[in-house]
Parts: C-alpha cells; sequence; structure tokens
C-alpha cells in the first residue's frame, strides 16, 4: 500500500514539475448500480481527481484518482474503492470527446479486497467545465461491481 501511494505521489511531483503542457481536473460523478451487485448497493457517489498532458493534438493522456462509494442497501456497508488508473482522452468534433480510465481500485472497506478498475465514456468539454456519460467496474475474481454514471469535470 505504502509503495502505491508513493508512486503516486511522485507521478503527481512529475505533472505539476512538467505543467506547461498539461491541465489539472477536478470532478464529481454519481450513478445507478448495475451488475452482480445491484441487488446490494443503491448508488454510486466519488470525487475524481486527474492531470492529463496534451500527448497530440485532441488528443490528452495522464493519471486520475479520488474516491467512490457504492453506497449499501438493506442496512449493508459502503463498497468504498480509491482507484489509482490511467486516463486519455480523445476529442472529437464539436467539443465531444471520447475517454477511458483504466487502473486499479484500491478497497477501502471492511471485506474489499480491491480490484481491476475500467471507465470507458462520452461527454461534451466546454472551456472550463465537462459532462459526461459513464460506465465504471471493479472486477474481481469473475465479479463485477459496477455503475453508469453522470459526471461534471472542472478543468483548472
Amino acid at each position: 500500500m505504502k509503495k502505491i501511494i508513493l508512486t503516486v505521489a511522485a507521478v503527481f511531483a512529475f505533472g505539476f514539475a512538467n505543467a506547461q503542457s498539461g491541465a489539472f481536473k477536478l470532478g464529481a460523478h454519481v450513478g445507478v448500480v448495475t451488475g452482480d451487485y445491484k441487488d446490494y448497493s443503491s448508488a454510486n457517489l466519488g470525487a475524481d481527481v486527474a492531470y492529463t498532458w496534451t500527448v497530440a493534438e485532441g488528443f490528452d493522456a495522464g493519471i486520475t484518482t479520488g474516491f467512490t462509494s457504492f453506497l449499501g442497501k438493506d442496512g449493508l456497508d459502503a463498497a468504498n474503492f480509491i482507484p489509482v488508473a490511467a486516463t486519455a482522452q480523445f476529442t472529437l468534433e464539436n467539443n465531444w470527446f471520447l475517454g477511458a480510465d483504466l487502473g486499479y481500485g484500491i478497497g477501502v472497506s471492511d471485506g474489499n479486497d480491491g480490484g481491476f478498475m475500467y471507465q470507458p465514456k462520452i461527454g461534451y468539454q466546454m472551456e472550463k467545465v465537462g459532462v459526461y456519460v459513464g460506465y465504471k467496474g471493479f472486477s474481481n475474481d469473475g465479479t463485477t461491481l459496477s455503475s453508469v454514471n453522470l459526471g461534471v469535470i472542472f478543468k483548472l
């Protein structure tokens, strides 16, 4: 766990040192739970932090983290994750974009071992604010905790 935190801190430090071509982003999302746990979780809520660099015109890539919680239903505990992932965004015509996050979700609630995290998304990016619809999933040992999300991104 300490190695993961130190690695993420080092990558963020490198990103801030090369800030000329990058963008810091803050966001939030809310979603409807799907998949294997839809009967046990009522909603997905979370906050996102990302730093991206312009790789080519219309293509940004970087790192992302944050916190996401799948709220428990009927007295069950929430399943909470801290994602550590690579992120990419390809801008289409008229400010529309396709994006994806791939990485690992560190489980931070009792009985949550974490798992592979993925999130394809499509959205609309204005100068400083963007909105997107995405499918977020965490997979471990053949089961998937997933949701369809609506999110907002603020570019700083």
